[in-house]
């Protein structure tokens, strides 16, 4: 699958956004900025997972003077995410930010923005406006915003970002991200459409107080599902109630289905019915549990590895993969890249499958 809209290309700390650039993952620390080494040790646990872009918050001048010590000590784009305070953006851009994040609306005065954009043209740092449903202008001014259908709400959202955006041409500034989030799935995927009839600019797409891990993640892959296919996103995050490792884990898995992105291993596992003779859940819980506690496992070349439980699909799942196992009453067979290779009990299958991968990636 290939993107087809192409959007402007920015560049964001030592990368770049957008311009037919990979969709890059990102994430946001759930650490208080002012603790700047609990912050930065929680950033380096994401990247060494494959966050590419990291976001804190700013709620304060000390969390904004963190940004330097914090930048000290990573290897990823840093965004600061402002509210409210112009003279925030402006600290964390001199202390080093990659990037600033503002909702315009709440930022207050023309003026106040136009201090946040001279200080971001003199380091040559992107602002992202983000527009949120629950902050629109229109919730002030409407009683009637939960009974708008969809396409109304994105509209509003497409209209006042458009407003922003004007703000920011006018003063001459266009190295700009964008994103339109809802917390509902329509609504979000409809606004992300609208946009692009309009503007260019780079679109980060997320749904914004998604939900916790589970439900969360469901909603999140069905908005990003149906606008990656289209071609419109160029980063994201997946906004969970929960550790951000689990937002950067869904978003690689987002990726991976969709063909946009590979890399780290691929679990391919059967259902399980009234046929198998093997504890399947149970081996395959585990062995994810012991991949995902392996930090340069997710980061390695792709690896495709099939653990099925009977005779029916198991054989053909396990040749199509790198590593595979066809499992039986108590024991099942290893097959690497096509070629059986042994028998092995069921109480080995974890342990074997990790000798495996390790193999096959010395050899990638």
């Amino acid at each position: 699958m290939k993107k087809t809209i192409k959007t402007k290309r920015i560049k964001i700390g030592n990368i770049y956004i957008g311009g037919g650039e990979p969709v890059r993952i990102q994430s946001m620390t759930k650490t208080d900025t002012r603790d700047w080494r609990a912050t930065y040790k929680q950033i380096n646990s994401l990247t060494a997972i494959g966050c590419e872009i990291i976001r804190v918050a700013v709620p304060d001048m000390e969390a904004a003077k963190s940004i330097s010590k914090i930048k000290s000590k990573i290897k990823i784009p840093l965004v600061a995410d402002i509210h409210f305070d112009w003279r925030l953006a402006v600290e964390s851009i001199n202390r080093g930010a990659d990037k600033i994040r503002i909702n315009p609306g709440n930022i207050g005065s023309k003026d106040n923005i136009k201090n946040i954009v001279a200080a971001a043209k003199r380091k040559r740092i992107p602002i992202r406006i983000g527009v949120n449903a629950g902050s629109l202008k229109i919730l002030k001014e409407s009683d009637n915003w939960l009974h708008m259908s969809s396409q109304k709400r994105a509209r509003h959202m497409v209209d006042e970002l458009l407003e922003y955006i004007k703000i920011f041409e006018d003063l001459n500034f266009c190295d700009l991200v964008v994103s339109l989030k809802a917390n509902d799935v329509n609504t979000t995927i409809l606004a992300n459409r609208f946009y692009l009839r309009y503007r260019n600019y780079p679109v980060h797409l997320g749904v914004t107080e998604a939900g916790a891990a589970f439900s969360g993640v469901i909603k999140t892959s069905m908005a990003f599902g149906i606008l990656l296919s289209e071609g419109i996103g160029d980063t994201i995050r997946v906004s969970l109630t929960a550790n951000p490792c689990e937002e950067i884990r869904a978003g690689w898995e987002i990726m991976k289905s969709l063909g946009l992105r590979n890399r780290g291993i691929e679990i391919v596992s059967c259902p399980t019915c009234g046929r198998c003779e093997t504890d399947l859940i149970k081996i395959v819980n585990s062995l994810e549990s012991k991949l995902n506690s392996i930090a340069e496992l997710q980061n390695c070349s792709p690896i495709k590895v099939a653990v099925m439980g009977c005779a029916v699909n198991g054989p053909g799942e396990a040749r199509d993969a790198d590593i595979g196992i066809a499992g039986g009453k108590e024991c099942g067979l290893l097959f690497r890249k096509g070629e059986i290779v042994k028998k092995i009990p069921q109480r080995k299958y974890c342990e074997e499958i990790l000798k495996e991968i390790k193999n096959v990636q010395k050899k990638i």
